[in-house]
């Protein structure tokens, strides 16, 4: 058993506690108060002038798909050869051994989302994982999460250039609404008395169209929102927009349409021209839409250690601080239907935290102790 005593307890679920208690036991927060008796056999931990937060959530990144020390030996993002490919599964490319998942912990992130880049239209299934441990398959908490699909630049070049379909944005809607039909096929013969053949790509689209995951739509400029909010109609469809950079522009239609986005990487230039509208304000444009919406690093686009300040930096264009730390937390979880697991300190909840020694906006700020599932993960011995 761990106790944490004495910090200042964001709990993300009402309001902070001053010198608050935070008990753990067996993987789990047992209690959380200030008048809560500390059992003899607990490990306690003096968080006295600290700050303690759920663990971080980073709600998309590529940790430990694509590496940043190395070139193809530890590159396995994006499968180049075929525009559709939802069969591929994320859990199966991931590297435990990624530097990455030190640099997280070392953060305070203890949960991510990690999944297939973005240059086919459907890319494959995402994963929720732990950034603690050294099998795959012990680490994950949901899989999959959603199925990624994408429009805009990425897919239109990459096969584009090479002349190959889809080379306008008119190709890309195609391909993703003939699989989507596909799939509706795919769905009437599994339910006739004679099985269908077995097909795996049909699997995961069938998992979409059931509505038993959402699909994930990488989508930088307005208009490849709006296409994907029009399929997603046209299929009713779960959604989330990935990136959703010109979400400041039509953050009434995503609100009207009950539409969630994971929303960045902020701390990037303007390298394509999907990106001219990048703004540290789209955020705060959503959130006064009442869009729920996450903060993401894009790992490694931007390193996943700078995910708080990248959420610290959505204040600066208007968020309000909280909504800013529950968007790397609480509503994180929520996002990803994860909300009575993970992104808050509660009873019943994982035993995530993360200890500070001041506001996780603060630069000066140092990551003390980390909690995964209630075992010290990180420590600061400094």
């Amino acid at each position: 058993m761990h106790a944490i005593i004495g910090g200042t307890v964001f709990t993300m679920r009402g309001p902070v506690l001053t010198r608050g208690t935070i008990l753990i036991e067996k993987g789990k927060i047992l209690a959380v108060g200030n008048d809560i008796k500390i059992p003899k056999q607990a490990d306690i931990y003096d968080a006295t002038g600290m700050v303690v937060m759920p663990g971080f959530i980073d709600a998309h990144t590529h940790l430990g798909i694509v590496e940043e020390i190395y070139r193809i030996e530890g590159d396995d993002v994006n499968e180049n050869t075929d525009p559709v490919t939802p069969h591929l599964r994320a859990i199966d490319a991931v590297n435990p051994a990624d530097l990455g998942f030190k640099d997280a912990l070392a953060a305070g992130i203890t949960t991510v989302v990690t999944g297939p880049g973005s240059s086919n239209i459907i890319g494959g299934e995402m994963a929720v994982i732990k950034t603690c441990g050294t099998v795959i398959d012990d680490m994950i908490v949901r899989f999959p999460v959603g199925l990624k699909a994408a429009l805009g630049e990425n897919p239109k070049r990459n096969y584009g250039e090479n002349k190959k379909s889809p080379a306008t944005r008119m190709a890309s809607a195609a391909i993703l609404r003939e699989t989507l039909v596909k799939g509706l096929e795919y769905l009437k013969k599994i339910n006739q008395p004679e099985q269908a053949e077995r097909d795996l790509k049909m699997e995961a689209i069938a998992r979409v169209l059931r509505r038993e995951i959402p699909l994930r739509v990488h989508a930088h400029r307005a208009d490849d929102i709006m296409t994907a909010l029009r399929i997603g109609a046209e299929f009713n469809l779960l959604l989330i927009i990935e990136h959703c950079t010109e979400g400041q522009l039509i953050a009434d239609r995503l609100a009207s349409a009950g539409i969630p986005a994971v929303v960045g990487p902020v701390m990037v230039n303007r390298a394509k021209v999907e990106l001219k509208e990048r703004s540290l304000e789209t955020a705060a444009a959503l959130a006064q839409k009442g869009v729920n919406f996450a903060i993401m690093t894009d790992h490694p686009v931007v390193p996943i250690q700078y995910l708080t300040i990248s959420a610290g930096l959505t204040v600066r264009g208007g968020l309000s601080e909280e909504q800013a730390l529950k968007s790397i937390t609480i509503n994180a979880a929520r996002l990803i239907g994860l909300d009575n697991r993970i992104g808050s300190i509660a009873q019943g909840m994982d035993g995530d935290i993360v200890i500070l020694s001041g506001h996780p906006f603060d630069l000066r700020t140092i990551i003390k102790r980390v909690y995964v599932n209630g075992k010290v993960s990180y420590q600061d011995y400094l």
